[in-house]
């Protein structure tokens, strides 16, 4: 095997991402960008282990921080004494100016912030943050609509050939 050159890191490879399916079929993703988020204790083995659920979890900006609510980080089996609370608030880690452009841009447009996927970078949980406009009923029946037409017509091509 080679051996690593100076500027190479070398990456472990993580779980595969733990995603929000529900925020795309309930909100139009128009804009999306990458946090940080500060955990505790054995959150991040919890997370690891792919124990999390963002189904009803959503962002909020408060005194210019940005803060995930509920959110379900399951305990890990294997911790001690301290166990923290499975759906408490937890910071998101972004840099002010990106904070700043979200809260305006979701008060002007009336969108809103939601978590769209949690994942391993580098060795740290990451949060990508999308910016989305809420679906009405018809827009999502329209949505199924066009994905079982698509699949019928890959159907019907793949049993021509």
């Amino acid at each position: 095997m080679a051996k690593k050159g100076k500027g190479q890191k070398e990456e472990k490879a993580g779980p595969a991402a733990v995603n929000n399916r529900r925020a795309r079929y309930d909100y139009e993703i128009m804009d999306s960008s990458e946090a940080g988020i500060a955990l505790v204790g054995s959150e991040v083995k919890s997370i690891y282990a792919g124990k999390v659920n963002l189904a009803d979890a959503f962002c909020r900006i408060l005194n210019r921080e940005l803060w995930l609510m509920n959110c379900d980080v399951e305990t890990y089996s294997h911790s001690s004494a301290y166990s923290p609370d499975r759906r408490r608030d937890r910071k998101l880690l972004m840099h002010r100016k990106e904070i700043d452009l979200l809260e305006r841009r979701s008060l002007e447009k009336g969108l809103s912030i939601i978590p769209l996927r949690m994942y391993f970078k580098n060795g740290r949980v990451k949060v990508e943050v999308g910016l989305g406009r809420g679906r009405r009923e018809y827009d999502k029946r329209e949505a199924i609509e066009k994905k079982e037409t698509r699949r019928e017509l890959e159907r019907a091509r793949s049993e021509r050939f």
